[in-house]
């Protein structure tokens, strides 16, 4: 993992040295905890930062056959539990987790060896001693990373009050929330719902008894979050939502699951359907950027989503039919000439042309780029899922107007998956101009292109 590491040709090597390395950083999708950053969280030691929540190392390590105790115990210290990972990471190889471990090694801490058992300790030790010093909290890896906008993901029953602190004390780096009402969806047991709806009810002073107050609630809360700086709006679906309904409908539908009783699976997408129109037309309203990250199968397996929740490693790709219906959605939207600008995530990767091509029938000229083909997400975030969204954006749209790479982690030690991202990015490129397929004396143009995906095209559409 030398300093040309994942670069082919001495044309990738000059764009991503020349230009996309010295790019800022703009995190516009993470689950970093916004109180972390607030208190400016020191980490005691290096299990605690790299280990703590980070569910596709707990995957890794379970396929290894380390007990559950070492991933998401309480009765196992920091140290036994990375005794463990670095146990599991010679098992890694070819996974995208052994470039990411030794990539966040070397970039964050400047360890170039190997991590394995026979290492494991001297590097515990040493990457400890640096987290204890003031560059390594989390303000401090931020900064060393040269952030300059994270956008968290936050509740809309979420007091935002760490976004409010650090907007008051004036932090350079920008922490702004981002608007994910997945909750409001999720009607499929009124006893929680019910609760939710009464917790959205209290923090934002409405009183709800019927659908039209629930729909003031939000509105409410949707205009503090705007006040508190957001600009983008986030949802984890398992496919898009476009049933036919009527306004009596969803009021019946709401005061039967407010009721306590269970819905249809007609009843719920109806309400669904309706739930994500009005939502969208709020963002529209505010020139907000929304983002639907779909097709994800959670919670898996019953038996451990039981005894440790959800976001613990039991989630895998779907296989969802939605062309039709995220036509019949964004096309709503549309053709009431209120659909903001949109990214689009998807998970399957057989979706990849798919999404390339249904971000082109809405393409309508008023904005570069209003509709996004996000980034290889979750299990696609890697660079065989990097080469083939780009690739599938490349061919089927444009690739120069591509807003780029976020995280989706919640750890302060993955800002090198922008890294990784823009090496794969510069060797796509220097590959086709070695092999005569772009022109060389084009290179001028690929290198603001590169600096483009890297930074500037996600500040001018996201309006940081």
């Amino acid at each position: 993992m030398d300093n040309n590491f994942l670069l082919e040709t001495a044309t990738a090597e000059r764009l991503y040295h020349e230009h996309a390395a010295k790019m800022p950083i703009i995190d516009y999708h993470c689950h970093l905890n916004p109180e972390f950053i607030a208190k400016d969280r020191k980490f005691d030691n290096l299990g605690q930062i790299w280990l703590e929540g980070d569910h596709y190392k707990w995957r890794a390590m379970r396929t290894n056959g380390v007990d559950e105790r070492f991933c998401t115990g309480k009765d196992t210290s920091d140290w036994e539990k990375f005794e463990k990972w670095a146990e599991t990471v010679p098992y890694t190889m070819r996974n995208p987790l052994y470039q990411w471990t030794h990539l966040e090694l070397k970039t964050a801490f400047g360890v170039e060896k190997i991590l394995n058992p026979a290492t494991a300790r001297e590097i515990f030790d040493e990457c400890t001693a640096k987290l204890r010093t003031p560059e390594y909290s989390a303000r401090g890896l931020m900064k060393k990373f040269n952030v300059k906008v994270v956008c968290t993901t936050d509740d809309p029953v979420d007091s935002l009050e760490h976004h409010l602190a650090l907007r008051s004390e004036g932090f350079e780096v920008q922490v702004l929330p981002t608007w994910r009402p997945d909750k409001v969806m999720a009607v499929e047991q009124p006893a929680a719902f019910r609760a939710y709806v009464e917790q959205l009810a209290q923090t934002s002073g409405v009183a709800i008894g019927r659908y039209a107050d629930l729909l003031c609630a939000l509105r409410k809360r949707h205009d503090f979050f705007a006040e508190t700086g957001c600009k983008l709006s986030d949802h984890g679906i398992e496919e898009f939502y476009a049933a036919d309904y009527t306004q009596s409908e969803v009021e019946a539908i709401f005061d039967k699951v407010y009721g306590g009783r269970e819905l249809s699976a007609g009843e719920a997408l109806k309400f669904k359907s309706a739930i994500m129109v009005e939502l969208a037309v709020m963002d529209w309203e505010k020139g907000w950027v929304q983002q639907f990250h779909y097709g994800a199968l959670r919670n898996n397996s019953s038996r451990l989503f039981n005894l440790l929740g959800p976001d613990t490693g039991f989630d895998s790709i779907g296989d969802f039919t939605v062309a039709k219906s995220m036509a019949r959605f964004l096309n709503r939207l549309d053709s009431m000439n209120k659909l903001t600008k949109t990214i689009l995530y998807n998970l399957n990767p057989r979706d990849n042309d798919l999404v390339a091509t249904m971000t082109g029938n809405f393409q309508d000229g008023s904005v570069a780029g209003k509709m996004q083909f996000g980034s290889g997400w979750w299990f696609l975030d890697q660079k065989a899922g990097m080469e083939a969204q780009m690739t599938s954006l490349s061919l089927l749209g444009l690739l120069s107007r591509f807003v780029g790479m976020l995280t989706d982690s919640r750890s302060f030690l993955s800002y090198p998956r922008h890294e990784y991202f823009r090496r794969i990015l510069c060797n796509l490129i220097g590959r086709d101009v070695e092999k005569g397929e772009l022109p060389e004396s084009e290179l001028p143009f690929l290198a603001q292109m590169v600096e483009n995906i890297s930074y500037n095209n996600a500040k001018n559409y996201f309006g940081f």
